[in-house]
């Protein structure tokens, strides 16, 4: 028991660094996928960080734009896109804040938040668009089959760019529904679910402090009046941030099944 307790807190302690201070410590049990037979790496999107990985090989492949979670661009979300390039994608996380502040390096979550509201989803929709283009730029991607994903803050983001952008399919996992308009943020999810044109599936949780239920129905709702035939699913034991297996909120059912719904959605919608 000794050596086995001695080995989790090694594992834990060196895959810990590449992850946001605000989310120390990071569960031992957090899935880290390898980058055997991938391309990965650190870009660079004109002045914005980014990370992408691919398949080795000649492509073209089907691209997903990864939209992070409210920490960044940091370890969950490189290993995010390795593991859609395990699934044969073209992955990329553009680092969305790197404008207004390093969310990263912050212990303090009200502090992150002071860099997170300075962020605007005009800036966020340029980004994106400007992460696309220089993807299909790489000589790797199939420009007739993108999609995009997020979660937590890019959740939100992932059905606002799915409005926008000409995309195959979208994924948004826990974003927040309902916003009061804003300068910096016009629109709420609500706000263009019945216009979409590009189908989204969702991924909510039943115990989610900061999504309530009743935010979930009303969006079911939008959606109806639409023709995107955009799916919401709801795990009625899970709680925000249920796919983040580097922390407690991990439920590992749901997010294996989130995971499986996502692909299939991807390829069912020809991405």
């Amino acid at each position: 028991m000794t050596t086995a307790l001695s080995r989790r807190a090694f594992v834990a302690t060196s895959i810990a660094s590449g992850f946001a201070l605000a989310v120390q410590p990071v569960s031992a049990d957090t899935i880290t996928t390898d980058a055997t037979g991938l391309v990965a790496k650190d870009v660079k999107i004109g002045e914005m960080p980014a990370y992408s990985a691919m398949p080795e090989g000649k492509g073209p492949f089907p691209l997903v734009i990864v939209i992070q979670e409210v920490f960044g661009v940091h370890e969950h979300i490189k290993d995010m896109c390795r593991r859609f390039a395990k699934a044969g994608y073209f992955a990329v996380a553009p680092e969305l804040y790197y404008r207004q502040g390093d969310t990263k390096s912050s212990k303090d979550f009200g502090e992150i938040m002071k860099v997170v509201e300075k962020v605007g989803d005009e800036q966020v929709t340029k980004d994106l668009d400007a992460t696309v283009k220089w993807a299909q730029g790489q000589g790797k991607v199939d420009g007739k089959r993108i999609a995009c994903v997020g979660w937590c803050w890019g959740g939100r983001q992932s059905w606002l760019f799915a409005a926008h952008a000409d995309l195959k399919a979208a994924a948004a996992y826990y974003g927040p529904i309902s916003n009061a308009p804003s300068a910096l943020k016009p629109k709420s999810v609500l706000d263009v679910a019945g216009k979409l044109k590009t189908p989204v599936i969702a991924f909510y949780a039943g115990k989610d402090g900061h999504i309530p239920v009743s935010h979930v129905d009303l969006l079911k709702k939008e959606l109806a009046t639409g023709k995107s035939g955009s799916e919401v699913h709801v795990y009625a034991d899970a709680d925000h941030g249920f796919n983040a297996d580097y922390r407690p909120s991990y439920n590992k059912a749901d997010a294996e099944d989130a995971w499986k719904k996502t692909l299939e959605w991807f390829k069912k919608n020809g991405v």
